[in-house]
């Protein structure tokens, strides 16, 4: 809670230094911050920082390539114990084959004889 209060109270002094500074001041931020994405060290440091990005990321696909087997075999083999839990449910018929079982109703449960 106090956390939510900081923040109102900072968004409510920026709203109001903000309406005091009018578009005056408004176009000399945005002329200051223009100037400064065009600027050369500005604009290789953005070069560098996206080049890391594209290289991290190849590393996390490849380890994400490496592990998937792994992962797959798990999903697979945690299946096969739920569908197990399943077939044990009231109601449920995956072993019976046979003619004379009842289907089950709508929640699981037999209908009534």
């Amino acid at each position: 809670m106090r956390y939510r209060a900081t923040f109102i109270a900072g968004l409510a002094v920026g709203f109001i230094a903000g309406a005091r500074a009018g578009r005056e001041r408004y176009e000399q931020i945005v002329k200051a911050s223009r100037k400064v994405a065009e600027s050369p060290a500005v604009q290789k440091a953005t070069r560098a920082a996206g080049a890391k990005a594209t290289e991290l990321s190849k590393v996390a696909r490849d380890k994400a390539t490496e592990r998937m087997p792994k992962t797959t075999e798990t999903a697979k083999s945690s299946a096969t114990k739920v569908r197990g839990q399943f077939d044990r449910l009231p109601g449920r018929h995956a072993a019976d084959t046979g003619t004379d079982s009842e289907p089950a109703g709508v929640n699981g449960t037999r209908p009534a004889d």
